[in-house]
């Protein structure tokens, strides 16, 4: 199940509700304690030295048993009390070369600047230049706000448990945060509170796509028309028809600029291509339509334009609407129950909702919902580092998967075509939210495997890989 993302209180209250049924800390602190563990093992390797700071809270509880439970490692336990001693102990535990610090100094319950000495013991930590993990939080890191109390604990992975602290989500958390990895399952008892803002888990999607009809044909599989590619941007539609490929609908179609239509076609064998520079027709069994990969050309005509306001006004059929068509699309309402999905990063929702790119990042939840609001109640993707979906005043959803190499040109076409094959799909159009979820957990998963194997792959390798990550 998604994680909910929650507020220090709220977290609280739960722990508090289930510390009264019965369940222990200790129980709860040993599950946390056994996945650290696991954690600082895939961050190391064999016989590695792992410093283990202890603080003397609950999260220095959890690091302190992260130390006993770890395998194959040199595990060594710091409790720290005091921070000038740690501090004074430090150099010589840098001198035997660890390969990872776990931190956990403090926890959610910091809310206040910390001391002189504390600051010091932070940043020399920081600036040691061995790999952190961080325990529940980055130490120093207001876990409601995102803030740091003066310094932090900067992080190449967090991993928080049980619910996702709404702080560790904020804009201005994220080189304190590093890679967030969620573990839910550390023995408390079911979420007893509702949320509108959850956290998408690998294993949501077990078992998704569902198997295919035994008997199922081209035309059981849908028809996505990818509208895409004018002059010296074909290489998009190429991208965009590669990920619908990998959605598998029955039938792809790409209509390009005329003066690109061959290029496109030397590159495709299983899509059709066709030109379109000023109407176009879409085929007859069309059942999703994907516009604006590649549609950059400074002359495209103001007839082509009206054209995909047109379909989004007027078409019955799923608009998956990326890149420069974001510009054209109407405000105001669609056909009651047309499924409309946007895929902006944060500089094209900034131009549609008129306002800077530090607004839009600053309250990510208020872009999706008030883009959603004013475009016909479409699913909103807000791509970037953990991207956000979801639409109107429904649940919102948080992409953990992916990294940084992500940010590549193409990226984004590839994933609005992935998309719009999964959407031509009548089987995956009766929940368009959860698939939409699926697609881009996806797309980073995909990511994250090559980036395991290799740190310098390209986008045409994404395409390789994508559709192949099981939850």
């Amino acid at each position: 199940m998604p994680a909910p993302v929650v507020t220090v209180a709220q977290m609280r209250e739960w722990e508090k509700v289930t510390w009264t049924s019965g369940v222990t800390e200790d129980a709860v602190m040993r599950t946390a304690g056994a996945l650290v563990a696991r954690w600082a093992e895939q961050m190391s390797k064999e016989n590695d030295l792992v410093l283990f700071l202890a603080g003397k809270g609950h999260n220095g509880d959890d690091a302190a048993y992260g130390c006993e439970f770890i395998r194959g490692r040199r595990g060594e336990l710091i409790r720290v009390v005091d921070p000038e001693d740690c501090l004074r102990q430090l150099p010589v535990l840098l001198e035997r070369k660890p390969a990872l610090i776990v931190d956990g100094l403090f926890g959610i319950g910091l809310n206040r600047p910390l001391s002189g000495a504390w600051m010091n013991l932070i940043e020399r930590i920081n600036e040691s230049g061995v790999p952190i993990l961080a325990v529940d939080v980055p130490s120093g890191l207001n876990s409601d706000t995102g803030l740091p109390l003066d310094v932090a604990i900067r992080a190449e992975r967090t991993v928080t448990f049980g619910a996702v602290k709404q702080g560790l989500l904020k804009t201005t958390a994220v080189g304190f945060v590093g890679k967030l990895e969620v573990a839910s399952d550390i023995g408390l008892l079911p979420y007893p509170f509702t949320t509108d803002i959850n956290v998408t888990a690998a294993g949501d999607f077990a078992g998704f796509p569902p198997k295919r009809p035994i008997a199922g044909h081209k035309g059981t599989f849908g028809h996505v028309a990818i509208v895409a590619g004018s002059p010296g941007y074909h290489g998009a539609a190429v991208l965009a028809a590669r990920g619908a490929q990998r959605a598998q609908p029955g039938l792809i179609t790409v209509i390009a600029h005329e003066a690109v239509r061959m290029p496109i076609a030397a590159q495709l064998q299983a899509a059709m291509v066709y030109a379109g520079a000023e109407d176009f027709v879409l085929p007859d069994s069309c059942s999703a339509i994907v516009v604006g990969p590649g549609l950059a050309f400074s002359e495209l005509s103001d007839r082509f334009k009206r054209s995909i306001r047109r379909l989004w006004q007027d078409s019955p059929l799923p608009i998956v609407a990326d890149a420069s068509a974001l510009d054209w699309l109407p405000d105001g309402p669609c056909p009651t129950d047309a499924l409309r999905v946007m895929t902006p990063h944060p500089g094209e929702a900034a131009r549609l909702l008129q306002c800077s790119v530090a607004e839009v990042q600053r309250d990510r939840v208020m872009a999706v919902r008030e883009l959603s609001r004013r475009w016909g109640n479409a699913i909103v993707v807000l791509k970037g580092h953990q991207t956000m979906m979801g639409r109107g005043r429904e649940e919102i959803y948080v992409n953990n998967s992916g990294n940084p190499h992500l940010a590549q040109g193409g990226s984004g076409d590839l994933l609005a075509g992935y998309l719009g094959g999964l959407l031509a799909q009548s089987a995956l159009q009766k929940d368009p939210v959860f698939t939409v979820r699926f697609g881009v957990w996806q797309h980073g998963a995909a990511a994250d495997v090559l980036l395991a194997r290799r740190p310098n792959f390209s986008i045409e390798e994404l395409a390789e890989e994508l559709g192949l990550v099981r939850s």
